[in-house]
């Protein structure tokens, strides 16, 4: 098999991964935020064997790195806690749709964060994406579950652009590898606290849940997307990324028999739609 079919075959397994991790928010019988400091603290424990096993240099090269790697990994917690609580509080279909906006979030803040000149096309999928936002939305009521869990999925795809922006010069210097550890470490360290001031059980099955979201569909996965990325074009990686709210949805029908009514399929669409367009129009 050719490496470019190599790579994108990597890539789609990734974003497989990555749109199954969403149904843990549903399994895991446990506080949002435990959830995300087991699902760090795991794939910071597997991404440093793996780069032990590779040999790879956890240095730096100056401090600045060091902090702007620590600044994303509050954000990845913060991103991550909005995203499984978003879920436990709605359902799966609504937390991935609504982090799926982080496309569009990017390409309209791409220009304030890299000083590069703004452009107007990029309000249209914005403008289509709060129709779409609107038509899933039941009522715009924050006393209805299905507005709350979207306007955190929405708020937690906005980080997720956030991180994207730190990284962008990041992964230029570092592997992807070395970013993700130092990202998962500083998020794990952020969360310790968490340990202390919610009431949890420790039980064999939740630790069992919490290694494979970090293991597999947290650590593997970054890998595979990173690896990918040696021979695939940035900008076809994320279209192909904008597959997971799809992934997910229907993960979610065949495993949690969970099935989004039909506006939210139709607003979704137009959601997952416009990030198609953003990430097309990069090219």
């Amino acid at each position: 098999m050719k490496s470019k079919t190599k790579s994108i075959w990597a890539i789609h397994i990734a974003v497989l991964l990555f749109g199954f991790a969403g149904l843990f928010g549903k399994w895991v019988d446990m506080h949002a935020a435990l959830i995300v400091f087991g699902r760090v603290f795991f794939a910071a424990f597997f991404l440093f064997i793996y780069l032990l096993y590779t040999k790879k240099s956890f240095r730096l090269n100056k401090l600045s790195d060091y902090l702007n790697l620590f600044s994303a990994g509050v954000l990845l917690a913060f991103h991550w806690f909005t995203f499984f609580y978003s879920i436990q509080i709605s359902s799966v279909a609504i937390g991935i749709l609504g982090v799926s906006t982080f496309s569009i979030f990017s390409a309209l803040l791409e220009s304030l964060f890299f000083k590069e000149k703004f452009c107007y096309k990029n309000l249209i999928p914005a403008f289509l994406s709060v129709i779409g936002i609107y038509i899933i939305l039941p009522e715009f009521s924050f006393e209805n579950e299905i507005t709350q869990g979207l306007f955190w999925a929405i708020i937690s795809g906005f980080a997720f652009a956030l991180i994207s922006f730190l990284n962008r010069k990041q992964v230029q210097t570092y592997s992807g590898g070395i970013v993700a550890f130092y990202q998962d470490i500083s998020a794990t360290l952020v969360l310790i606290p968490v340990l202390f001031l919610v009431d949890f059980e420790v039980n064999l099955v939740g630790i069992g849940q919490l290694i494979l979201l970090g293991g597999i569909f947290t650590a593997v996965a970054h890998t595979l997307f990173i690896n990918g990325l040696s021979t695939i074009k940035v900008h076809k990686a994320s279209v192909i990324a904008n597959l997971e709210p799809v992934y997910g949805i229907m993960f979610a029908f065949i495993l949690l028999d969970e099935f989004p009514s039909w506006n939210v399929l139709l607003g979704g669409a137009i959601i997952v739609g416009m990030a198609f367009w953003v990430s097309l129009s990069k090219k």
